[in-house]
């Protein structure tokens, strides 16, 4: 018998020593998947926090007797060019043997040759002794050198086939130049007196700007339609910055920088407000000035003779464009700009001094993130996708960048800022650009904002519907009441948020313009509605049947609320318009910016939906929890139902009570398909409650598909999930610890 007993106990014991193994394995498995989780957000996340910085690559040694006018993608098979013998151009291409040369562009030795660039793309301009001007784009060239390298003389060229094949492939892509060049005439009688020219490119205008004894002579020539000309002439200026992309210019006429628009009935200058120096005011004085524009002319970078640097950008006020001063940053003493190229994709900006250093600033907050020292003087800088390309008279520098979205800030995230063609500083997200070369918006504050304006709407319309229904449900309603009613409320928390979603997108979205008027009413009236039918619902129910007499207030009640919903949508809107002499439905969409079916309020109204559930059944087993023996203490010593709910069961169920309200929160700023599919998706920066919104939730589901991997907007992104792991993990840390401290305080008391 004792050898029996001792066998069951030792089975029972390995049986118990198993159950504790496998579940501790299930729970560490458990704990494993939650640190992967948050390892895999904050590895993702981390190069947020890297500092960028350059790591060389090569250094070309340039031929004898030459001397780069341009630079191209040599690593990427695009040539760069440069000025040899007289009278020609050469553009060189490089492989692991070398540099090749691949055409040499000669024209008579009075025409002038230089060289332009447009957004990587660069172009040849070739100006005769006449005065024709042609812009040929430098890839259309070398794909003829190709072709005719291939065909006449192939063995010649196989030293640089690799060379050729880079190009063949790279002049067959989609380029911001047109594959055409771009041909017009100059007029005779400025050109044979031109001292000096430059000419710069937009994606539609060619601007040349020719330098005169009498002054300076512009021409704009519209590369989509070549006959639209445009001239202007200029006198008393000392220099003219072109800036086509804009469609203005830049003049410096003394100690001060004027703007000229392009309009053909336009010729007045606009000062450029609040740029004038303290030793330089007198308009009779010249002042050193360095104006260096980014690639679409709506941005430029101005330093006078001093050691700052501000930069200027193109918004539209109530009369017309212009440019306005939006940050600055400081250089060292008598370090002035060389060069300013901006990275295609990446808000980072490459500054060149002609101190040998190099600065990396984040483009649209303005704050210098990296300043390293170069090994020699350069003469120009350029990106080419990480690459960034330097050179001077002897050798071209080819780098690496790394850690490049390290340049993005924590202001650049959450603070307000000056983007370009915004009139005021704004907090916008904006991501998906049509092109390259623009200011991607990364701030995260709409975002945030949006989430918590819908989460906490969302409490306000779910706190009275659950926390009464469960007060009713475990306090008022009889047993056979409760357990019939606490499933079915329960089980709606089982209804898939896309349903709730989907139903809201389908029918409550289009009817909200129309009752967003009787919604409101509805919930302003239903609490007095309902202490009215507690008022007289007593009397009634005493002539009512026994049978039928218990729970004959939640009748009433589903009665007066059905009763005043009728009324709310029926008559209330049209009798309280007349009253007001308003129609509250036009007032209400001319009020906001978004479509009346998009904006908080129906998402709250959606939200407050899903969320009630939750906080019913944690708050109602908080109130039923509550011990009958403090109930009956209360009953005994003369208090009312009412006296009882108020003064003991509440403040004993008040912790879990709270613990339900912000788990609901949390879920409720968790929650992705609903905010997904009723609102319109709009990232702003408003409190306002009859505004669009766009949740951090939602814009991880529609734009982290998309987002190409391992880029900045990638990497915020998962900072964005790093963000609401956080801040769901605090809240339910807050709730928990509330709870136990709510509730000890409660047993003492």
């Amino acid at each position: 018998m004792t050898s029996n007993s001792d066998s069951i106990n030792k089975k029972r014991q390995r049986n118990d020593k198993w159950g504790r193994y496998i579940v501790t394995a299930f729970g560490g498995l458990v704990l494993l998947t939650l640190v992967i989780l948050i390892s895999h957000l904050v590895s993702q996340a981390l190069p947020l926090a890297l500092v960028p910085t350059i790591e060389k690559e090569h250094q070309l040694t340039l031929p004898d007797n030459s001397n780069v006018v341009n630079t191209g993608d040599l690593l990427g098979g695009q040539p760069f060019v440069m000025r040899g013998e007289a009278c020609r151009l050469s553009l060189y291409g490089y492989n692991d043997n070398g540099f090749a040369k691949l055409h040499d562009y000669i024209r008579p030795c009075d025409h002038q040759l230089a060289t332009t660039s447009l957004m990587g793309e660069n172009a040849i301009v070739d100006i005769s002794a006449g005065g024709q001007v042609r812009v040929v784009p430098v890839r259309s060239i070398t794909y003829r050198s190709v072709l005719i390298a291939n065909t006449n003389n192939a063995n010649q060229f196989n030293q640089s086939s690799a060379i050729s094949q880079n190009l063949l492939s790279s002049s067959l892509s989609s380029s911001s130049l047109n594959s055409s060049s771009v041909s017009f005439a100059l007029p005779n009688k400025y050109w044979s007196n031109t001292e000096s020219w430059h000419l710069a490119l937009s994606s539609k205008w060619a601007a040349i700007a020719l330098t005169t004894k009498e002054g300076v002579f512009v021409r704009w020539v519209n590369q989509l339609d070549p006959t639209q000309m445009i001239d202007k002439f200029y006198t008393n200026i000392d220099n003219m910055h072109l800036l086509p992309g804009a469609q203005m210019m830049l003049v410096e006429k003394g100690a001060r920088l004027y703007l000229a628009k392009l309009s053909k009935d336009e010729k007045a200058l606009t000062p450029l407000t609040s740029f004038a120096t303290a030793e330089n005011t007198d308009s009779s004085d010249t002042l050193e000035i360095t104006v260096l524009s980014l690639e679409k002319d709506r941005t430029f970078f101005l330093q006078g003779d001093n050691n700052q640097v501000s930069r200027w950008v193109l918004h539209r006020d109530d009369k017309s464009l212009g440019f306005t001063e939006t940050y600055q940053f400081s250089l060292d003493a008598g370090e002035r700009l060389v060069d300013i190229k901006e990275h295609a994709s990446i808000n980072v900006v490459a500054a060149l001094t002609n101190k040998q250093r190099l600065m990396f600033i984040n483009r649209v907050s303005g704050e210098v993130v990296t300043k390293i020292d170069l090994p020699e003087a350069l003469q120009s800088i350029s990106w080419f996708g990480n690459r960034l390309y330097g050179y001077n008279g002897s050798s071209i520098f080819i780098w690496t960048a790394n850690h490049l979205s390290g340049i993005t800030t924590w202001r650049s995230l959450f603070a307000p800022q000056h983007y370009e063609g915004y009139v005021v500083e704004d907090t916008v997200w904006q991501t998906t650009n049509a092109t390259d070369f623009q200011e991607a918006k990364f701030s995260l504050t709409p975002l945030i904002i949006g989430s918590m304006k819908a989460s906490l709407l969302a409490l306000f319309i779910a706190i009275p519907v659950a926390i009464g229904a469960a007060i009713y449900t475990a306090f008022f309603a009889k047993n056979r009441l409760r357990h019939a009613l606490k499933p079915a409320i329960e089980m709606l928390e089982a209804i898939p948020s896309v349903l709730i979603g989907f139903i809201a997108a389908i029918w409550l979205s289009p009817m909200a313009e129309q009752f967003l008027f009787s919604f409101a009413f509805f919930l302003i009236v239903i609490p007095f509605v309902l202490i009215g039918v507690a008022f007289v619902q007593r009397p009634v129910a005493d002539r009512l049947p026994a049978k039928i007499r218990h729970g004959a207030e939640l009748g009433f009640a589903l009665v007066g609320i059905f009763i005043l919903g009728y009324i709310s949508v029926v008559w209330a809107p049209e009798w309280f318009f007349s009253i007001v002499n308003v129609d509250g439905f036009e007032l209400l969409a001319a009020e906001s910016d978004s479509p009346i079916g998009k904006t908080t309020i129906v998402v709250a109204l959606a939200l407050g939906v899903a969320i009630s559930p939750s906080i019913y059944s944690l708050a109602e087993d908080a109130i039923g929890g509550v011990p009958d023996n403090l109930k009956h203490a209360s009953f005994a010593l003369g208090a009312t139902r009412l006296q009882t709910l108020i003064h003991v069961v509440l403040h004993v169920a008040f912790p879990g009570i709270m613990a339900a309200i912000m788990l609901g929160f949390g879920r409720a700023f968790g929650e992705t398909m609903i905010v997904l599919m009723v609102t319109g998706n709009t990232p702003i920066s408003s409190w306002g409650l009859i505004e669009g919104l766009r949740a951090l939730t939602a814009n991880l589901a529609i734009e982290l598909p998309e987002a190409d991997v391992s880029s900045a907007h990638y990497q915020i992104l998962f900072l964005t999930a790093g963000i609401l792991f956080v801040f769901t993990f605090v809240v339910n840390t807050i709730a928990e610890f509330t709870r136990q401290r709510l509730r000890s305080r409660s047993y003492y008391e």
